[in-house]
């Protein structure tokens, strides 16, 4: 694994554990653990559970021992990491979004394509397919119990950044992030609802904004270390301050290829939401929601019910038949936000012992990439309507 911070504890985890639930064809070794500080990674490696730690990422690609390797770095290192992994021979879970610009994107999934020729198998971790509650609100769909879908709603909110002293992070960062909300938490919504609805976004209208321009840099580049660091500070702006290169907010109407009628909104500055996101299907016979503080809930409104019968039902998602649920506890025990990941290193491990393209695959991710690239452009624009190229043409191209 490349990157053991957030995603790389959550990811840890989910290694650590995968094995002890769920009787998989294959054992998982936590082999090799990369970071660029060596008393920090080799921390992370006793803490999170693996064997060994390195600061150089090609040991993992070169090592013959190592079947796998993980990405949980920021985008800017994604595709040079993963495509000399593919080139490797090796599997490649990848975090979202794919990468940090759709060029990017396009070799990555053109790479993968590629490797699958020889039985390599690759990944793009949108975790939240993994819900148990948001894959049966996909299995609905897809059985028709919504009918013909008119409408879908998307909300990704956060709150962490709403101080305008919270420090210029790399997530603020346009060369390393890629983009703000847009590619960190919009990205999530972008793929699910296409995931749950089977549908692809074939057009957008958005606006974005960054709120606060100019944020205290960290301590470690403050003052001359961040001029010499080239971190872009300008004579004027305060030694101590550096400029904010990505959005803090985007909103976006969009249409899908089915004809429905899609907003989308996502926002780090939404004050008391801490990571609240939330889906509404509106179909001619019914409607589901799922909201991520009730992971293990989906409400469904049945529309072919009789009139007196008529409203939203609480289903709970914890039955033995529900997706993943059977490994877990008795029904009406719920489970968490770290489950998910377990389900994604579960999924991951069978594709591979039985020589099957696990999904979101790489091709999945340039499709989110080719809408945020399109958001992006639109609200360039002044709103203009901006098409989203359909990524197996993009592969192609």
């Amino acid at each position: 694994m490349v990157g053991y911070a957030f995603m790389g504890a959550a990811h840890s985890q989910a290694w650590r554990t995968v094995n002890r639930v769920y009787d998989l064809p294959a054992q998982v070794r936590m082999a090799l653990v990369c970071g660029r500080d060596t008393g920090k990674v080799a921390e992370a490696a006793d803490r999170l559970g693996w064997d060994a730690h390195t600061t150089d990422w090609r040991r993992l690609v070169e090592s013959d021992e190592i079947d796998v390797v993980d990405i949980c770095t920021p985008g800017d290192s994604h595709a040079e990491i993963a495509l000399a992994a593919l080139a490797a021979g090796k599997h490649v879970l990848c975090e979202k979004p794919l990468a940090n610009t759709v060029a990017e994107a396009r070799e990555m999934a053109a790479a993968a394509v590629a490797a699958q020729a020889a039985g390599v198998r690759s990944m793009c971790g949108f975790t939240y397919r993994r819900v148990p509650a948001v894959t049966l609100m996909r299995r609905m769909v897809a059985e028709g119990r919504l009918g013909t879908i008119r409408h879908v709603r998307a909300a990704y909110l956060q709150d962490w950044i709403v101080d305008p002293q919270f420090p210029l992070v790399w997530r603020l960062q346009k060369d390393k992030a890629g983009s703000g909300a847009l590619g960190d938490i919009g990205a999530h919504i972008i793929d699910m609802t296409q995931y749950v609805t089977g549908q692809r976004i074939t057009g957008v209208s958005a606006i974005t904004e960054t709120f606060v321009k100019q944020r205290p840099l960290p301590a470690e580049y403050s003052g001359l270390a961040a001029q010499a660091a080239g971190n872009g500070v300008a004579d004027g702006q305060g030694p101590d301050m550096g400029p904010v290169t990505v959005d803090d907010a985007a909103v976006f109407v969009a249409r899908l290829d089915d004809g429905a009628l899609a907003t989308y909104e996502a926002s780090r500055f939404a004050t008391g939401r801490k990571n609240a996101l939330r889906v509404e299907i509106n179909g001619s016979l019914g409607t589901l929601v799922f909201d991520l503080e009730r992971l293990n809930e989906l409400e469904f409104y049945d529309a072919t019910r009789p009139a007196a019968e008529q409203g939203f039902t609480r289903i709970l998602v914890t039955e033995a038949e529900h997706p993943y649920m059977s490994a877990w506890w008795p029904p009406g025990h719920i489970i968490g936000y770290e489950h998910s990941f377990t389900h994604q290193a579960r999924d991951l491990v069978e594709a591979i012992a039985t020589g099957v393209d696990p999904a979101p695959s790489f091709v999945d991710g340039l499709q989110v990439q080719l809408v945020l690239d399109a958001v992006t452009r639109s609200a360039e624009l002044g709103s203009t309507w901006t098409h989203v190229e359909p990524a197996l043409e993009a592969v192609a191209a």
